[in-house]
């Protein structure tokens, strides 16, 4: 498997953002990313899509979009569309409709910032995700990071504080959207967690003071989003692309603060006799189903089924457990950095299944010609 990183949820001139492509792809580069989705507010750039090359590294720019009804007041319902061939924002007024269409044009949808925090010392309200009644949306932004400003900087201090310092700034995904996301996955539902970094580069201004807050490539080098690949990228941009959102379509990756840390190298499967399932894979249980997790280097590793902690051991580069029930699997990595225990990885889950049972049955004539009416029905 190749470990591919890519950062999404970017803004650039297009919305709110300050940078344009050109800045965007150069400030990848720098920071060693493989891919970047771009997501301005309500509209999709055609045309921009393309490998761009600096210094022997390369980077994938791709677009998309971050949806919202603009008539909605308080905001509320933003959703990250990806890899649709037209502009979704005229159904934004309808959640419901929005995620249908976008699945129906062969895109991603993932919902934005799902639990956060309001500023009122800068007019920011939270825009959190209301509508929990839809379906059919392909994931959730369990970690977004712009957000996570609001969660620690709750003063005037604390924001200048946190502008000069941003890599104080994660800690880990706010918990209610990790219960939220357990509640999901208990429930059946097969839901892809991504990061997010919600990238503006704000321009900042007092007096003879002048700073960019949160440049691209801080968020480029702090929490991001690592897909597992058959193969390398080819460069093809049309097969690449493809590749790319078949792993985030899937859960073929894996959450990371690579800050703190670097991940690759990191596995978790699921083995069953010669079966073996990675992230967003199924997999049926059978007796001796055997958890497998390696990490790059000693964290403290929790394993987490439907919102169960299961295990939970300290400064440990693996971790083996046999598993004899079905549910969504998880796993969750913490290191201790600049001072602190912080969420380093967060996996998208293995889903082991009951295994059905198979009924052989047969007809009358099946005993005098087996071959001909015979046949094995699976129970549902």
């Amino acid at each position: 498997m190749e470990d591919i990183k890519c950062n999404l949820h970017i803004h650039t001139i297009y919305s709110d953002g300050s940078g344009d492509y050109t800045q965007v792809a150069s400030e990848a580069l720098d920071a060693g990313v493989d891919v970047v989705i771009i997501t301005d507010h309500n509209v999709l750039i055609k045309g921009m899509e393309r490998y761009v090359s600096k210094n022997g590294k390369r980077v994938l720019v791709l677009t998309g979009e971050e949806v919202h009804d603009q008539n909605r007041i308080p905001q509320k319902n933003h959703l990250l569309v990806l890899g649709c061939r037209r502009e979704m924002a005229q159904h934004a007024y309808d959640p419901q409709r929005l995620i249908d269409q976008v699945k129906r044009d062969g895109g991603l949808s993932f919902l934005a910032h799902p639990y956060e925090y309001d500023l009122p010392l800068f007019n920011e309200t939270d825009i959190s995700w209301e509508s929990w009644e839809v379906e059919g949306f392909t994931g959730l932004e369990l970690w977004n990071g712009f957000s996570e400003l609001k969660t620690v900087a709750r003063s005037l201090p604390d924001v200048i504080f946190h502008a000069f310092f941003p890599d104080l700034i994660p800690h880990q995904p706010l918990p209610q959207a990790l219960a939220k996301w357990d509640q999901l996955l208990a429930a059946g539902k097969k839901v892809v967690a991504v990061s997010g970094s919600d990238a503006h580069a704000l321009h900042y201004r007092y007096k003879f003071i002048r700073k960019v807050i949160f440049p691209y490539r801080y968020h480029f080098s702090s929490i991001n989003n690592h897909l597992l690949l058959p193969s390398p990228l080819s460069g093809d941009l049309k097969k690449d692309k493809q590749a790319i959102y078949q792993s985030l379509k899937k859960g073929a990756c894996y959450i990371c603060l690579d800050r703190a840390a670097e991940p690759r190298g990191f596995s978790f499967t699921i083995e069953n006799g010669e079966t073996k399932a990675h992230m967003g894979e199924d997999l049926f249980l059978d007796p001796g189903a055997t958890i497998r997790v390696s990490s790059p280097r000693k964290a403290r590793l929790r394993l987490i089924c439907n919102g169960e902690l299961l295990l939970e051991e300290d400064n440990q580069d693996l971790l083996v457990k046999t598993i004899e029930k079905p549910g969504a699997y998880r796993v969750e990595a913490y290191l201790d950095h600049l001072g602190e225990q912080r969420g380093w990885i967060f996996s998208n889950p293995i889903y082991v299944m009951k295994k059905p049972k198979s009924i052989a049955v047969y007809t009358s004539d099946a005993i005098d010609k087996p071959n001909a009416s015979s046949f094995n029905q699976t129970a549902q």
